[in-house]
């Protein structure tokens, strides 16, 4: 399944929190290309969508979240980042870029380079979150469900209420402990409340 090349990140990028920039419709493959050109780390993640003409069939490769794209660190460059052209601004909580956990970074980017077919999916708050035990795949979290008797792995960026989900067979995962420390229940992700709409930041 193809992406957009990231960026080769050194030690320190690598430890750094991932962010998601909010984009003009249609203008997130110049955005990630332009910001990849100045030396950022980025990530586009697309999806083959089939696409029927009159006289043909073609496959066509298109965001898996469109209007997103995804940079890690880089925060101290902001001007460099802003003043890209495309770019509406960050997705913000509470006035402050909001920080996107690497677990969930990890599993989008395993998933889509895995090669695995993957598609947006509406993203799920509550259900059987499963881990996948085995297979190129192994040690992915996320949603077990079903759709026409076929099993899938939804996968979700919390702070931007968007998933993704990929054919899996169910004989391939496990449940996860929904049990947190000192015997709270917790729920999918990290984050306890869901936005309505991202919120980007007017440019600065």
């Amino acid at each position: 399944m193809p992406t957009e090349p990231i960026a080769s990140p050194d030690c320190q990028v690598c430890e750094s929190p991932w962010y998601a920039i909010y984009t003009r419709h249609q203008h997130e493959k110049m955005v990630a290309q332009n910001l990849a050109s100045k030396g950022f780390v980025t990530f586009l993640p697309l999806c083959k969508i089939d696409h029927n003409w009159k006289d043909r069939t073609k496959a066509l490769s298109l965001p898996l979240f469109p209007c997103y794209v995804f940079l890690q660190g880089g925060l101290e460059r902001r001007l460099q980042i802003v003043t890209t052209p495309g770019i509406h601004g960050l997705v913000s909580c509470g006035g402050q870029p909001a920080a996107i956990p690497v677990v969930e970074m990890e599993a989008i980017r395993r998933v889509v380079e895995s090669g695995a077919r993957v598609e947006a999916h509406p993203f799920l708050k509550l259900g059987d979150r499963v881990r996948i035990k085995c297979g190129s795949l192994e040690g992915i979290e996320g949603i077990l469900v079903r759709k026409k008797n076929i099993s899938r792995l939804v996968i979700s960026v919390e702070i931007l209420g968007k998933a993704a989900a990929t054919e899996i067979d169910a004989l391939q995962v496990e449940p996860v402990n929904a049990t947190g420390p000192k015997g709270r229940n917790i729920t999918h992700g990290t984050v306890s409340w869901r936005p309505r709409a991202p919120e980007a930041r007017a440019l600065d």
